[in-house]
């Protein structure tokens, strides 16, 4: 028997990373999956691990950083399953997203206007647009649960990426304001912290961890995280093993933040 079973669950970024790891554990745990990201090629080798593996779902190509890319999704998952049980917010852009959009991931005086609505519009506003459906759907059922994955970025200080660093402190906060605003509704929100993981998002600083020295100075386990580490973080929260846990952050960093 699933953690989820009988659930349905809309994972977004479920194209790569964390997304498409918890797209995977959601289905391995008994939850019909809806994910969800821009890119279809992406997309479809996520579905085909998800059933690959037993599991059961769909694939939305989405553009979340507009309100009508949201409405899609929630039109096909309802459309397919008539509810939505768990949201899980894990789409958005990093570091290397400056290889197609330069500049994105500047300190704030080196950040022009559109770059930082740009950067928000995907990393924050899409949260939004997902949240704003979710919320009055999993009050019509009678509850729900909600992840949002984050960053410990969103409460380090940080020389660069300050766009990024803005909408993931939003985020951080706007995950506590659900927590007050619907545990009357038996609605859920809580959030996942990663540190450092082994996505394509950061790929390029990955060999800073065959240096020990460097290694230990990002974490003291001297190693980055897997998406898979963190989606088991966003499993239990959205389980019902969580069902006391509401406006939590889960820190999942190997213990960098324990060093401040």
């Amino acid at each position: 028997m699933g953690r989820l079973d009988g659930k349905v669950a809309i994972v977004t970024g479920a194209g790569s990373g964390v997304g498409r790891a918890a797209m995977l554990i959601f289905a391995r745990e008994g939850a019909k999956v809806v994910g969800v990201s821009r890119t279809q090629a992406n997309l479809d080798e996520t579905l085909n691990l998800v059933k690959a593996d037993g599991g059961e779902g769909l694939i939305v190509a989405a553009d979340l950083s507009r309100p009508e890319g949201a409405q899609k999704v929630f039109d096909a998952a309802l459309d397919a399953y008539g509810k939505v049980d768990i949201l899980v917010n894990s789409a958005g852009v990093g570091y290397n997203h400056v290889a197609s959009s330069p500049d994105s991931m500047n300190d704030v005086a080196n950040t022009t206007p559109e770059k930082w609505r740009e950067v928000l519009a995907i990393n924050l506003d899409s949260g939004f647009y997902m949240l704003r459906l979710a919320i009055p759907q999993m009050q019509k059922q009678g509850g729900g649960s909600i992840v949002n994955v984050t960053s410990i970025s969103g409460f380090q200080g940080l020389p660069g990426a300050h766009t990024y660093t803005a909408a993931k402190g939003a985020m951080i906060n706007l995950t506590r304001s659900l927590c007050v605003a619907y545990a009357k509704d038996n609605i859920r929100a809580n959030c996942i912290a990663p540190g450092f993981i082994a996505t394509r998002m950061v790929e390029e600083y990955l060999p800073l961890f065959e240096n020990p020295e460097v290694a230990n100075s990002i974490t003291p386990m001297m190693r980055p995280g897997t998406p898979e580490e963190m989606a088991y973080g966003c499993l239990y929260l959205a389980s019902e093993e969580a069902s006391y846990c509401n406006g939590a952050v889960l820190v999942i960093d190997g213990g960098t933040t324990a060093r401040q």
